[in-house]
């Protein structure tokens, strides 16, 4: 038993639907890809995290040259400890 929708209200409802996909793409601007800006984003998320896993690669390195752990290292250079 489904509950019927009056033709009326799906009309409403796709120009609601219709409105709001214009609305986004107008903030997003009229000639940008969402796909594109999507898979931008992502490359840039894999640069910074092949950075960071260096980075820690070299605060380990350092923390056992030290005779430290690696969270006294990231005490002494002021660095979080967590994302």
């Amino acid at each position: 038993m489904y509950a019927r929708i009056s033709v009326e209200k799906q009309r409403e409802r796709v120009a609601a639907l219709e409105k709001e996909v214009a609305e986004l793409q107008g903030a997003l601007g009229e000639n940008e890809d969402a796909n594109k800006i999507v898979q931008d984003h992502i490359k840039l998320l894999h640069r910074y995290n092949e950075a960071k896993d260096a980075t820690q690669i070299l605060i380990g390195r350092l923390a056992a040259m030290k005779g430290s752990t690696v969270r006294q290292i990231h005490k002494d250079l002021e660095l979080p400890e967590q994302d």
